[in-house]
């Protein structure tokens, strides 16, 4: 398997990204191999830096350089950063997976390019009107799948419900969820509740999950999500970001409180001593790094987009959780069961 990184993506490229890619390459598969896309001169340069060797293949054999001139900056416009930087790190990563030359591809690039040259180059897989990023997000003894976490700022029903298509296949296929819950984010569990996108994106769930193997449980408020009952949240990019976030800032802000609260006194500190394995484990828990970056299903090769201000613990969770895509063969199997859906539905 090779595993292809854009090097020169992310606010904290390529440091990040190198130091990422050399602690996940000595626990990834015997035959997977990391292709950073970037700068070679640059890439190497930080290597030398970092960690006092000349190149990046003095620490790894299994890890190689394809050199690019480029770089999608975030402030770039998508569809013009991918028609016309052509050698970037992100396009030169693109081409290499839809010739065969790699078997995923991941970026913490601008998410606007990312999902372009997802769709572009790459391609969509048929039957899929717009690829969605999903991210997972910890839950309750269990995960939250967020879908559309950023990609579709403005969406229509047809597309809540092949999110919900697509988490469900996913969910199924790669976490042996035989029905996963798939709940759409709303403000209020009734049907009357939402404004005009999630009314009309319920009623078309109502009617076609059965027909498509949804195992639609109805509206979900942002409170109910984590509760370990929920297997798959279905909203629009523009809600399902904002969403993301704060959850997130959530959680560094109770790890952060958590810290502090620990270290306020001797006494505290003392206290705390027995309870470090029941902290531990809940600070892992609260962790989102933990699972890696968020997946684009909808297209026809694996692409995952990792979170812009990714650092190497980041990037070194979100290599492993791209191995486990490929090796679940989860865009096949995509694919495969959308071929199998009627074509009136």
């Amino acid at each position: 398997m090779i595993i292809i990184l854009d090097a020169m993506g992310g606010d904290n490229a390529p440091d990040a990204v190198i130091k990422g890619a050399v602690r996940a390459i000595k626990e990834v598969a015997e035959n997977t191999e990391i292709l950073l896309t970037g700068n070679e001169e640059i890439i190497n340069k930080r290597v030398k830096e970092l960690f006092g060797k000349n190149s990046i293949s003095d620490i790894s054999p299994k890890i190689k350089i394809h050199n690019t001139t480029q770089i999608i900056e975030m402030e770039d416009k998508p569809t013009e950063a991918i028609k016309h930087k052509k050698d970037s790190s992100m396009v030169v990563g693109f081409n290499l997976l839809k010739e065969g030359k790699g078997d995923v591809f991941i970026s913490a690039g601008n998410s606007g390019a990312l999902l372009t040259g997802a769709t572009l180059l790459v391609g969509r897989i048929k039957g899929i009107d717009r690829p969605a990023l999903a991210g997972i997000l910890p839950a309750y003894h269990s995960r939250l799948l967020l879908i559309d976490s950023g990609a579709n700022t403005n969406c229509k029903p047809i597309n809540l419900l092949q999110f919900a298509q697509m988490s469900t296949i996913y969910l199924r296929n790669t976490f042996g969820i035989e029905k996963p819950a798939v709940g759409l984010l709303n403000i209020g569990t009734e049907e009357t509740k939402g404004n005009e996108l999630t009314k009309e994106s319920y009623e078309l769930l109502k009617e076609k999950s059965e027909e498509l193997g949804i195992n639609f449980v109805g509206n979900v408020e942002g409170r109910d999500a984590f509760s370990g009952e929920i297997d798959a949240i279905v909203t629009d990019g523009f809600t399902g970001n904002i969403f993301l976030k704060a959850v997130e800032g959530i959680g560094k802000f109770v790890k952060r409180s958590l810290v502090e609260s620990l270290k306020h006194n001797i006494l505290s500190i003392i206290g705390a001593i027995p309870c470090m394995p029941a902290i531990n484990r809940f600070r892992k828990t609260m962790d989102y790094k933990e699972y890696g970056g968020a997946l684009f299903l909808g297209v026809k090769k694996p692409v995952v987009k990792a979170h812009g201000s990714s650092d190497d613990y980041l990037f070194y969770f979100t290599i492993k959780q791209a191995e486990k895509f490929v090796d679940n063969k989860a865009v096949e199997r995509m694919i495969e069961e959308f071929e199998k859906i009627p074509k009136n539905a």
